[in-house]
């Protein structure tokens, strides 16, 4: 168990940046220049040549850490991921003009750096790679929780990338084993995150008390939430054991703080409650009303966690 104080302490350093206005104009800056170095990247850069495009990128990184290092020595932590966060986002594009000068790209495909966040193709694999490896590196470097953005983006790219890499050899597409790879994938990811969680909540260290696992979390349950929702049963124990799954979910949200959770299995349990009402009770009159007696024992069980929350917290 731990005191209220220590508790009270972890709870200020996990709750990460507050919304103001100024974190906003930090971070919706920060995301047009992010999105200008990746999704918005035009055909037209392409015309300065593998090496050309590759200095510039690099000449992009490099600044970038400059000016994060800058920031995060005066105290300004929130652009100083900003920057930080950019610099893990243009590794790819650098990654990706040393294969083209080298002739290490392979052959077929598209092969232009814009259809990297467009299309599913495995030779985006080694780009992925060199990026998870960068972003955990410059991770640990800073020491700046936005900074693990990019890298569960990539996590998520990689899942896709992987299941081509994985069917490319059968000669046509397989979307349940895509499905079922993406599965797994955020099955992975969110254990990585809780992982992540329970390090930072545990650490010593101030700057490692910082909520490292949120973007991971969110990733992580999109692509296990989404695979589970793509698996279409014709059995209703089947049905119900996916609401079964998004209850857990919901809860599982609650009892750590976590609202990814909560919102994809709040959405997993109405999708199941709109297949009972439309499909399963269309002519029933007691239906609503049950509903309504689950709904109110619901209420009740939140009004006796709130009870016993700070005891529950506390062990």
């Amino acid at each position: 168990s731990g005191s209220p104080q220590r508790l009270d302490t972890q709870a200020q350093a996990l709750a990460g940046p507050r919304f103001s206005f100024t974190n906003t104009l930090y971070y919706f800056g920060g995301m047009v220049a992010i999105g200008a170095m990746s999704l918005f990247m035009t055909l037209g850069w392409q015309a300065f040549g593998a090496w050309g495009l590759g200095a510039i990128s690099a000449a992009y990184l490099l600044a970038c850490l400059k000016v994060a290092d800058h920031l995060k020595h005066r105290q300004l932590a929130v652009p100083a991921g900003i920057l930080a966060t950019l610099a893990v986002v243009l590794v790819p594009l650098l990654v990706w003009c040393v294969q083209h000068a080298l002739g290490w790209w392979p052959p077929g495909g598209l092969s232009s750096y814009s259809a990297y966040h467009t299309h599913i193709n495995w030779r985006w694999l080694t780009l992925e790679f060199v990026t998870l490896a960068a972003g955990v590196v410059m991770l640990w470097r800073y020491r700046l929780p936005f900074m693990v953005m990019p890298i569960a983006v990539t996590l998520w790219y990689m899942n896709m990338d992987v299941a081509h890499a994985l069917w490319s050899d059968v000669g046509h597409w397989d979307w349940k084993f895509v499905r079922d790879v993406s599965l797994v994938f955020g099955i992975a990811t969110v254990f990585i995150a809780l992982w992540v969680d329970v390090r930072s909540r545990r650490a010593l260290d101030r700057e490692w008390r910082q909520d490292y696992a949120f973007w991971l979390y969110l990733f992580g349950t999109l692509m296990f939430w989404g695979g589970l929702s793509l698996r279409d049963s014709d059995s209703e124990l089947g049905k119900a054991f996916y609401c079964l799954i998004n209850l857990v979910l919901v809860f599982a949200g609650a009892a750590i703080g976590r609202r990814v959770f909560t919102v994809f299995g709040g959405l997993g349990v109405a999708i199941y409650l709109g297949h009972l009402s439309y499909k399963v009770f269309g002519d029933s009159l007691l239906f609503p009303f049950a509903l309504t007696m689950m709904g109110l024992g619901v209420v009740s069980l939140g009004i006796w966690w709130q009870r016993h929350e700070a005891r529950i917290n506390a062990t």
